[in-house]
């Protein structure tokens, strides 16, 4: 986003140092012009807010040109989540007789019972789960820990894939992680990413679907079945409250119901 910038004002002959807020506007007119939708015109004014917040914490400069700069306001997008019925139509494309099939499952089976990030399953670890009490250690954004409570058929096919997992060579640095690819080596992301495309083109099911899908439906069906928005909030990991209302919007009928 930067260099962009730059290059904008490299072909008028001027440095960072001498620009003011009319030609930080005129930066962001032409990229308006350019058809640059406002999603990443805001990415850039961020960035080059915190680009001359810095020069001024370093004595570059000591006033911030891009302070007043006012991002475009982004339209709402309301987040796709799975109906109750779609979610079983998934899992039960996983063929439990396939090498990894019990692993896929507990995948699923935690990506949405828990509501978690991928980053958060991803990196899940046997030192943080605490089956007995019926909750795991989750990290999320930030490097924050919070604890979510996992349901019993989650802890069922964890243990179940567990019995597996025994006879995998596990790679050194890679023993803790729970979820393993068959050389024994932690999870991508990108894994998570296949797995879900797999399995939802299997099911039939036309949406829109990423991991993050599961975490939009663990959320939105806590809502339907009558859960405190703020308990929903911890459970997700969400700093403000602001960020879980979305949910609130989603479910039309269920509104109504509460009227």
């Amino acid at each position: 986003d930067l260099n962009k910038a730059r290059a904008f004002f490299e072909e008028q002959n001027l440095s960072p140092l001498q620009l003011h807020l009319n030609h930080l506007e005129a930066l962001l007119t032409q990229l308006s012009q350019m058809g640059i939708n406002p999603r990443s015109q805001a990415r850039l004014i961020s960035a080059l807010k915190a680009f001359y917040k810095y020069l001024v914490l370093e004595d570059y400069l000591n006033r911030n040109p891009a302070e007043l700069l006012e991002a475009p306001k982004l339209p709402q997008k309301l987040p796709v989540y799975l109906e109750e019925e779609e979610i079983e139509q998934i899992i039960a494309q996983i063929d439990l007789s396939s090498p990894e099939g019990h692993r896929n499952l507990a995948i699923f089976e935690t990506l949405y019972g828990c509501g978690l990030r991928v980053s958060e399953l991803t990196g899940l670890r046997l030192s943080n789960l605490f089956f007995s009490e019926g909750i795991i250690r989750v990290t999320g954004k930030g490097s924050k820990e919070r604890l979510v409570p996992i349901n019993p058929t989650a802890v069922k096919y964890i243990e179940l894939y567990f019995e597996q997992r025994k006879h995998l060579n596990i790679s050194k640095g890679h023993e803790d992680f729970v979820f393993l690819n068959r050389r024994g080596k932690q999870l991508t992301r990108a894994m998570i990413f296949h797995l879900v495309k797999n399995y939802v083109q299997a099911a039939g099911i036309r949406k829109k679907v990423s991991p993050h899908t599961f975490r939009h439906s663990f959320a939105t069906h806590l809502l339907q079945h009558g859960a405190d928005l703020r308990a929903i909030q911890q459970m997700l990991g969400h700093t403000s409250i602001t960020t879980t209302e979305i949910y609130t919007h989603i479910d039309k009928l269920y509104l109504k119901e509460v009227i």
